[in-house]
């Protein structure tokens, strides 16, 4: 059996706990989020039907151009699972170095702020002059500054709490909605409901993804004081992601409660997999992190039995996925503008752009993770 993590053993100079699978994933994701962001670029046929109000019953949904963005679908939750699980690695490190806990704080609260400020420069490229979209960063970024206090509760009471919000909150949106039509106050659209704040689109309204950074450090916390062989652990997610795909199956196939107004117009694998992100239904939340638990458990098994390289581009971007979404998504928009291409092209393009952008970012990226490694307590901690 193995021994629980001894952070008190680890020196301020020590390396942080890292475990590869997890930065595998993370990697895995952010080149899935470079196929989606290059497609919103160059192709023309892009399928953006995600939510009841994006979506016309009876609109033709063509399965190749639907599976394409529906691929994409496993970022933004396992991206924001794997910082909850990274945040209860970071936070635990910290105290056993005796770093006092109002510094645990502050960097909480400067991160958190931080990185909803960058959905400004996201912007910048993406919207209209004028116009600012809060997309995943702000999700993050508010869900790190919540995370300030709910980080003090019990790991039972946090793993309840994320529990209860995916279970609940499409009822309280539906609540929300009816009491207030279309006058939805700005808390609201900031944390429940997507919605528009002239100048602001709120994309990623905080509480329906906190609820995922909280099952992450759930997680994190339970690895720490519970430590699992990989095959062990395996096992568990694996079991795991079987239980979550059977919740989205049962969802999916009785077909009210939990699909956020998106039901099934049909049988088809498409009708079945037409699941609400905006915001995220429980059908959605269950069958992307179903997923994640799936390719979580492979590979937790393949780096035991090998150690991925350093310069694995899986292991390199998911080891900098900050730095790699500030700069991918300004690239990708400004060469389809420059190359008169936007939303010019198909499917075909959409790959492309992302492999031409994964190209010329990764020894980019391979740089920052180094300047970062040498760097621990610079600015670069925050990115």
């Amino acid at each position: 059996m193995p021994k629980p993590i001894d952070f008190k053993k680890l020196s301020p100079a020590a390396h942080p706990h890292r475990l590869p699978a997890l930065d595998l994933m993370r990697g895995l994701v952010m080149m899935l989020m470079a196929l989606d962001h290059s497609s919103d670029a160059f192709n023309g046929g892009r399928v953006f039907t995600d939510g009841a109000s994006f979506y016309r019953p009876g609109s033709p949904l063509p399965a190749a151009q639907f599976l394409l963005r529906w691929l994409t679908h496993l970022c933004a939750p396992t991206f924001l699972f794997l910082a909850g699980v990274g945040l209860s690695f970071t936070v635990k490190k910290d105290r056993a170095l005796g770093r006092p806990e109002r510094e645990i704080d502050g960097y909480l609260l400067k991160r958190g702020l931080l990185l909803a400020a960058c959905e400004l420069w996201i912007s910048y490229f993406v919207m209209p002059k004028g116009a600012y979209l809060f997309q995943v960063l702000y999700a993050i970024g508010t869900s790190y500054l919540c995370m300030i206090p709910l980080r003090r509760l019990p790991n039972k009471v946090t793993l309840g709490l994320a529990i209860f919000a995916m279970l609940s909150l499409e009822r309280a949106c539906e609540l929300s909605q009816a009491h207030m039509g279309r006058h939805t106050p700005v808390w609201a659209t900031l944390l429940l409901v997507p919605g528009n704040i002239p100048p602001l689109v709120v994309a990623y309204p905080t509480l329906h993804w906190l609820a995922l950074m909280l099952l992450g450090w759930s997680l994190g916390n339970y690895l720490i004081a519970r430590p699992h062989s990989a095959a062990e652990l395996s096992r568990k997610l694996l079991a795991l992601g079987a239980l979550s795909l059977s919740c989205f199956a049962a969802i999916r196939g009785i077909d009210r409660y939990g699909n956020m107004a998106l039901y099934r117009r049909g049988n088809s694998l498409v009708q079945w997999l037409h699941v609400s992100k905006y915001p995220p239904a429980l059908s959605y939340i269950s069958l992307e992190l179903g997923l994640c638990f799936l390719c979580l458990a492979l590979l937790f098994r393949w780096t035991k039995q090998r150690s991925p390289r350093r310069s694995n581009p899986l292991l390199v971007l998911g080891q900098t996925p900050m730095f790699f979404y500030l700069l991918h998504f300004p690239m990708l928009m400004l060469s389809a503008k420059l190359l008169g291409m936007e939303s010019k092209l198909g499917m075909g393009g959409a790959f492309l752009g992302a492999v031409g952008v994964i190209t010329v970012l990764y020894p980019l990226c391979h740089a920052y993770r180094s300047y970062k490694s040498a760097h621990k307590h610079s600015w670069a901690r925050y990115i």
